[in-house]
């Protein structure tokens, strides 16, 4: 995994949050170890970095596999019945993910 590629996904999701999302929580992405990506929905504007710090929701999951959800080729609920992405934490903010995966969706597919 590369640095490169969580990089790629923070700068994404932060063009994709924007300045209020509304999301209302911090929710962190740990790239198993590699790296993360934290998204803090607590404070406007939003902010997206890949400073580690306590979340209300941290997704376990790999910057290959979240790529793959941001284009439509992996399913997120498939992803977390399979064991290729795990939920710590509130699992209701995880559940605000789906418009946010939405429109990296179609960032991603511009």
């Amino acid at each position: 995994m590369s640095a490169e590629l969580i990089s790629e996904i923070t700068a994404g999701l932060a063009q994709v949050i924007g300045e209020d999302s509304g999301f209302g929580s911090i929710l962190k992405f740990d790239f198993e170890g590699a790296g993360v990506t934290v998204i803090d929905g607590k404070t406007v504007p939003n902010s997206v970095s890949n400073t580690d710090m306590p979340a209300d929701c941290t997704i376990v999951i790999s910057a290959e596999n979240l790529m793959k959800m941001f284009k439509r080729e992996l399913d997120p609920t498939m992803a977390f019945m399979q064991g290729k992405m795990k939920v710590a934490g509130d699992m209701s903010v995880a559940m605000k993910l789906g418009p946010i995966l939405q429109k990296a969706a179609a960032a991603a597919s511009v």
